[in-house]
């Protein structure tokens, strides 16, 4: 890993230990300033627990970490400033209104009351939530009550923000508008870590790190991450589809095969040479077929395939 002065967050081998397992294991990450860094990975991979790390939420088991230009393991306390944290679980007061939970986290954080209020009303407006704020925070809609959370997490003006799965359960329309919001903070200057289940917000950051069983596997830009798989994606729409599949994966240069709704996609050695012997298969076999074409790989289908590497 190439170390920088300029970054903003560095760790070296840091790990965490719960009893006799190890939750994070030798994590090396090198942040700079401004960054939108996208954490992915399945569930039980370490996100959530390097997040509360980051934070200075968990004592460190091992290694070694620099948040800010501060040391995670001597100054976890002086770090807590330079950091906004929102928790996966909806962790404001329902019994609080919009701007009781707004005014509560002030306090917290000591931001002083000379701007206090004009600071409020910026959060508000940019969260979109300007015409709620006597609603207590148990009334707001699930993508509300995220944005809500977003809007505390930065009343003090944190340089570096990290949030744990932070669209998870919200509609697709709350989801698009919290992202709206992740990238003016992004382009405004704001470091950003974001844990996310969902590939195509993968695809929105600027570089993207794949966790496993505690181990960060790799990171890259979403290109380098695509550029990865080892041959080229042919996609295939077969009326049959479980047929298709048993009669594809027995074929030559198929090296996997993922399914997605009606279609079907395969990893080859090469789609030039694979895409007629595929169509002739399915001809024979009498599998009608449409969109038998090639596609280009996508994130979700590039960690999958990672995965599965790992697993076999």
């Amino acid at each position: 890993m190439n170390k920088t002065s300029e970054s903003i967050i560095m760790t070296q081998d840091l790990c965490r230990d719960f009893k006799q397992t190890r939750v994070v294991d030798k994590l090396n990450l090198n942040i700079q300033p401004g960054e939108l860094f996208g954490l992915v990975g399945p569930d039980g991979a370490g996100k959530t627990t390097t997040l509360r790390l980051l934070a200075g939420l968990l004592n460190l088991s091992k290694g070694s970490a620099t948040i800010a230009g501060l040391d995670l393991g001597a100054k976890a306390e002086a770090i807590k400033p330079h950091v906004g944290y929102m928790a996966q679980q909806f962790s404001m007061y329902g019994e609080l209104s919009v701007l009781e939970n707004l005014q509560f986290f002030a306090e917290l954080f000591s931001v002083d009351h000379t701007i206090l209020a004009e600071r409020m009303q910026r959060l508000l407006a940019f969260a979109g939530l300007t015409e709620f704020t006597d609603r207590r925070a148990a009334y707001l809609s699930g993508g509300m009550q995220k944005k809500l959370a977003l809007a505390c997490t930065l009343i003090h003006q944190p340089e570096i923000l990290l949030l744990d799965e932070p669209t998870t359960g919200v509609d697709p329309v709350s989801r698009r508008e919290f992202w709206n919001i992740l990238t003016d903070l992004h382009l405004q200057g704001a470091t950003i870590i974001v844990s996310t289940p969902y590939m195509d917000e993968a695809d929105r950051c600027s570089q993207v790190g794949l966790m496993y069983a505690g181990k960060m596997i790799i990171t890259g830009t979403p290109n380098q991450i695509r550029s990865n798989i080892e041959g080229q994606m042919v996609e295939v729409q077969p009326e049959n589809w479980k047929a298709a599949l048993a009669l594809l994966s027995t074929l030559k240069g198929v090296q996997e095969i993922q399914t997605y709704g009606e279609s079907l996609h395969l990893l080859v050695d090469s789609g030039r040479k694979r895409l007629p012997e595929i169509e002739r298969a399915l001809k024979k076999e009498k599998i009608a077929f449409r969109g038998l074409r090639l596609a280009p790989a996508r994130m979700e289908e590039a960690f999958i395939s990672l995965i599965r590497k790992l697993e076999a």
